[in-house]
């Protein structure tokens, strides 16, 4: 309504409460974004919701779209024995990981049968009552039961009519906000989540939430932790914290890489994940972490590892020294740590 007034409708039960405060917090999250000309009939053509009301699996599928999503849900039908195409107008996916790790997850998933399409755009979708045909602009035709868009996301900011509280939001629905604090340009307004923009994240988002409540209330805070882990729930996981090796040889920071294979722990072996790995990027001038790249089993779990020991300006020595339980996947840091300590003893050796 305005500034300091919002009003809440609950359609269900037709009320209409008017509330007021002086601090607000915007916490709206987004929904997914709908191409302009596409038929979704909730039935053979779905976005990234709707898909979750399937009354079955479907034979075979294709997915719009190679962001986090569309990989996620990728992996999940191809591992359910649905025939995947995957279709993405960029030449990559998923560009901001270790590209070495999104190697390895294209493999696997091309070994779940699934296939990509990268430099390809949809031009049309025709539903027939057996399923669809989905044309791209090549003129390939992708026959399948069911499409999943899953073209990014749209902020849910449409309703809220941001103008009378004298905000607005970008074409995406996005709420720009001051990374420190989270106000937007009006001081005791403040946003949080995916409604402000990657990484759209639920841990970031909560940790963006607290903050912006402390700051509203004049408690201290130091602002939000520069090493925010990323998690990737495809079959196998993907998670990361810190830098990729694209950033720091962009940045001309000196650095070796330790590398773990899941297949040479005992914890692998007996999971049976022969394809999962750990990378740890160190620096060669004072032997701290700048990042870690996990793919395979209980990778988002396994990267919190790697986030304390930055997070406390440890260096791989400590991982070398570290006493691991056995068997577990957690030893991956260890023979990493090993690795990366080897290359960088054999470099000192052919210097001298």
């Amino acid at each position: 309504l305005d500034a300091h007034a919002i009003l809440v409708e609950d359609p269900s039960r037709a009320e209409r409460i008017e509330v007021t405060a002086h601090h607000v917090i915007i916490a709206t999250g987004t929904k997914p974004a709908r191409p302009v000309g596409v038929e979704f009939d909730e039935n053979r053509v779905l976005d990234s919701d709707g898909i979750l009301d399937l009354k079955s699996i479907p034979g075979s599928m294709v997915v719009v779209g190679a962001g986090v999503i569309g990989i996620e849900y990728a992996s999940m039908f191809a591992a359910l024995g649905t025939k995947v195409t995957v279709v993405e107008k960029r030449d990559t996916m998923l560009d901001f990981c270790d590209r070495e790790i999104v190697e390895a997850l294209s493999f696997h998933l091309r070994d779940l049968a699934v296939t990509f399409r990268f430099g390809e755009e949809v031009t049309a979708v025709d539903v027939g009552s057996a399923g669809t045909v989905t044309t791209l602009r090549s003129g390939k035709q992708i026959p399948a039961e069911t499409v999943m868009y899953s073209a990014g996301r749209q902020g849910q900011t449409d309703q809220l009519d941001l103008a009378n509280a004298g905000l607005e939001s970008d074409d995406r629905g996005r709420i720009f906000v001051d990374d420190k604090t989270f106000q937007t340009k009006v001081d005791h307004i403040y946003a949080v989540g995916d409604v402000i923009g990657f990484p759209a994240l639920a841990a970031t988002s909560m940790e963006q939430g607290r903050l912006a409540a402390y700051h509203a209330f004049g408690e201290p805070t130091a602002g939000i932790t520069a090493l925010q882990p990323i998690g990737i729930y495809s079959i196998p996981e993907v998670s990361y914290v810190g830098a990729t090796e694209v950033e720091l040889t962009k940045d001309a920071v000196p650095y070796e890489v330790g590398v773990s294979r899941y297949r040479e722990l005992a914890r692998g072996q007996i999971a049976g994940d022969s394809y999962g790995m750990l990378k740890l990027l160190v620096s060669t001038e004072d032997l701290t972490l700048l990042g870690v790249h996990i793919f395979g089993t209980n990778a988002t779990e396994m990267v919190h590892i790697g986030q304390a020991v930055m997070g406390c300006g440890g260096t791989v020595e400590y991982l070398v020294d570290a006493v691991f339980n056995y068997p577990t996947f957690s030893e991956a840091y260890k023979v990493a740590a090993l690795d990366v300590m080897n290359k960088m003893r054999a470099l000192n050796q052919f210097r001298t």
